[in-house]
């Protein structure tokens, strides 16, 4: 057996003692791996190339229910992730080194939780699912929980290069998205689905994950328009009221080095700015948290395009 999965497989062994310490810890929340455990036990069995019928049989049907409602809601089937193994195998690889970095990242969530208790004590905690999938999406929040795909999230390096961090840092941002309370959900063509009320939902979240676990989801936004800012932002106001959010969210095309969902950086700097000047943070985090008119929580941030804001909200 190669030594990396020798290393994989002991850390499959450990990882879910290693999360069962961690989570006396968290204040109401859990972070669940068994569907993690059991593919990479079926992985290891079948040297790697597991058949439809033991996906099915061995992976999905004793999945968690964090598993089954992602497998229904994204589209995961035994024959989706048995192509995804045959046609890139070392997306499945990869992601058992990550798993070597779960613990630690539990750990770090479970204070980024607790600070949000502390910030919002009404936060709802329901569990976050780690799972394994087709190779995404990397995560879905639903009221129930966040769910998660390992090898997703593990081969998304072009957020973040550091594995720890990503999962720590987009965690965070996802778990934000279950505390929010304005509407997202709508149908194709939704008038009220605007650039504007998208990338404030997206870019409070990164402003939430900065807050209690230290940094956004993707600092990679911040490099590309680091002396662009009046430049990117001016452009953001003149579409802000399109319901056409490609130049502005879920745009990235993977191997191209272009800039990508700039709104949720846009949106992230709307948040901040409300978020710095207010006498009494936490009320504002709940501001941010509870919003539900994108106009007014606007006009009220006191953004403009290219103003000046601190590196760090925590600043």
């Amino acid at each position: 057996m190669h030594p990396t999965f020798r290393f994989a497989l002991l850390a499959s062994t450990l990882l879910a003692p290693a999360f069962a310490q961690a989570a006396d810890t968290m204040p109401g929340a859990d972070i669940v791996t068994n569907d993690v455990a059991r593919f990479y036990a079926l992985y290891e069995a079948s040297d790697g190339k597991p058949s439809v019928v033991q996906i099915e049989n061995d992976y999905l049907a004793k999945g968690t229910p964090s598993l089954v409602e992602f497998a229904k809601l994204r589209r995961v089937t035994a024959q989706s992730i048995a192509d995804r193994l045959a046609s890139d195998p070392a997306i499945y690889a990869n992601a058992r080194q990550c798993m070597a970095e779960l613990p630690a990242a539990k750990a770090r969530l479970a204070t980024a939780l607790a600070t949000l208790v502390r910030l919002y004590p009404q936060a709802k905690l329901p569990p976050v699912a780690i799972v394994v999938g087709r190779g995404k999406p990397v995560g879905m929040a639903y009221p129930g929980g966040l769910t998660i795909g390992l090898e997703a999230l593990c081969a998304a390096d072009f957020m973040n290069p550091n594995v720890q961090d990503r999962f720590v840092h987009v965690i965070a941002h996802e778990y934000a998205h279950i505390q929010q309370t304005m509407q997202t959900d709508f149908e194709a063509g939704d008038p009220d689905a605007t650039v504007l009320r998208m990338s404030l939902a997206e870019g409070a979240a990164e402003l939430i994950s900065e807050v209690i676990s230290g940094n956004v989801g993707n600092p990679k936004l911040a490099d590309w328009t680091r002396g662009r800012e009046a430049e990117v932002e001016s452009a953001f106001v003149g579409e802000m009221d399109s319901t056409d959010l490609s130049n502005w969210l879920y745009n990235y095309r993977a191997g191209s080095g272009e800039p990508y969902d700039l709104g949720y950086w846009v949106g992230y700097r709307i948040a901040k700015a409300y978020y710095v000047k207010a006498t009494d943070r936490k009320a504002a985090l709940k501001d941010i948290i509870e919003m539900d008119d994108p106009r007014a929580f606007l006009a009220k941030s006191g953004w403009t395009p290219g103003m000046r804001l601190p590196d760090s909200a925590n600043d």
